[in-house]
This record gives structure tokens, sequence and C-alpha cells, in this order.
């Protein structure tokens, strides 16, 4: 029987039937063919703690979110930390998928369970997370929320990086991205380091889910901060991935999209450095330009 992780694996694309038309050509007559997408499935996360009034163990589901299958443990793990909810793998004691399959053979809800003595703001959990840029907060608002959940200070951390290895970072994260180069429909985050080495590439069809997978990676074998690291992304860099970034310890992120404004205000802050329209020949640095050399 196939397990659930090779289940998700052999469901993150899927094949439809398609008619490759050419400029000109008469629809009718052009060449039916097979094509793969990108996955996309909703993932509901659930929280198994102990209540602070009663001590006993309660249930929340606290995000649902859509994703591509694959690394659904990590997304879950990175999303709790990146939310201040856990702060280090120990305070999970374990994760794991929940319920019965869908119809499909996936099982697309995820359920963790937080040590004894983790503390749980069950009034945070009923507030909405951001979920994108256009939230409605205000950037002052955005700004002090994650001062509250960052742990590490960036100003004066972080590894001094070769132009050159900027430069050899879409190559690499589009050569790492399996499913990318099947479909052509997903976001990657990569982690590097100062010599252009690849650490762990995930992908997802969610920019932010891409990247709160790598940093689940990470936090599953307790190498966190990210402070020797950067990050590469392949799209643009919103507030949110600069905030998860920030909350990960990482004092390096470069896009090969545009930076939002509250991007970078955000790095400007927390003493990051962020590049923008990352290219084989170009890039742009918004912040921290000491640490390109």
């Amino acid at each position: 029987m196939a397990s659930l992780k090779d289940i998700a694996r052999r469901q993150s694309v899927r094949s439809f039937q398609i008619r490759r038309v050419g400029v000109g050509a008469k629809v009718d007559e052009a060449q039916a063919d097979d094509d793969v997408v990108a996955t996309e499935e909703p993932l509901e996360i659930r929280l198994g703690f102990s209540r602070p009034d009663t001590g006993k163990r309660a249930e929340q589901s606290i995000s649902i979110t859509m994703r591509t299958p694959g690394h659904d443990d990590e997304l879950a793990m990175g999303f709790l930390f990146t939310e201040g909810i856990v702060r280090r793998s120990r305070d999970i004691l374990s994760v794991a998928p929940c319920g019965p399959p869908a119809a499909n053979g996936l099982v697309n809800v995820v359920r963790l369970e937080l040590a004894e003595g983790v503390a749980v703001d069950l009034d945070r959990l009923e507030r909405h997370f951001y979920t994108s840029s256009s939230c409605g907060v205000c950037g002052k608002a955005s700004l002090e929320a994650v001062a509250v959940q960052g742990r590490f200070d960036l100003h004066e951390v972080g590894p001094k990086i070769p132009t050159g290895v900027l430069a050899s970072l879409p190559d690499a994260l589009i050569f790492e991205q399996s499913i990318f180069e099947r479909t052509g429909g997903l976001h990657a985050s990569g982690l590097f380091d100062a010599t252009g080495k690849v650490h762990a590439v995930r992908e997802d069809v969610g920019r932010h889910n891409a990247l709160d997978k790598l940093i689940g990676s990470r936090l599953r074998e307790d190498a966190l901060p990210l402070t020797d690291f950067g990050i590469v992304v392949s799209g643009r860099a919103s507030f949110e991935l600069m905030q998860k970034a920030m909350v990960a310890g990482a004092p390096v992120l470069a896009a090969v999209g545009a930076p939002s404004s509250l991007a970078v205000e955000l790095a400007e802050e927390f003493g990051m450095t962020l590049v923008g329209f990352l290219k084989r020949d170009r890039f742009n640095i918004y912040t921290r330009p000491d640490r390109i050399v």
C-alpha cells in the first residue's frame, strides 16, 4: 500500500487534456494533447494543546490554506513558528495527517500536538492571521506586529555574499524545482549560503507556503535561526515573505520579482538586506548593501 507521502508526491501534479493552438490556427483543428498542472488543494491546520484555564487537552482549527500537497508537516510547523505560536522544535510533540483520505487519496487536514507547558494565546488564535499585503492593516501596525514575533537581532549578523553568487541563484533555484520543471506553475523558496550552495528548496502554489515549508524543514532539524544564510524566492518580495524570513532569523532575502513598499520598510526597520529583480546579470539592492561584496 502506498504511503501518504507517496500519494502526496504523486498528487502534486494533475494531468488534463488540452488543445495546443497556434496563432491563426483553427481551434477545432488544434492538436489534442495531455498537459500537467500543479495541484492546488486546501489544507486545514489543527492545533492540539492544553487549555490554560483547565489544563485539559483541546483542539482548535487555526488555518485553512490552499497548497500543493507534499511536505504538509513542514508547512504546518513553519506556519506555527513564523506566526509565533511555537519557538523551538521541542514545543511540538507530533505532527500527523488527521482524518480519512479524500476521494483523490489525499489527507487535507494535519494536526499538531503541542507539548505540555507551551502557552497558547486563545485570543490570538481567534484573530485572523496576515494572509496578504492587502489585509487592511496599516504599515505601522504591521511592523509592530513583526517586532513582537521576532526574537533575533539581524542588524549585526549575516554572510557577505559576492555579486556572482547572487546572479547564480535564479538558475540554481530552477534547477532544484522538480515540479516547476513539469508544470511551470509553482513558487519556490531556497536556502543558500555565501558560496552559492543551495541547501534546501521547497515548492508550492503559494509563495508564503513555500517559505513556511522551508522554515519548517529547518525547525525540524533545530537549525534556526538562519543567521548565516540567505533566502531566495521565485516571485516578488511581499511583506509576508519578509516577515517570515525575519522571524526565522534570515538576514538576507533575494527575490526574482519586485518588492512591495512595506517589504522595503520592514527590511530597513530590522536590518535585513533586500534584493529585488534578481537576474543573471543584474539586480537591485534596496537595503543594507554592505552584505553584498
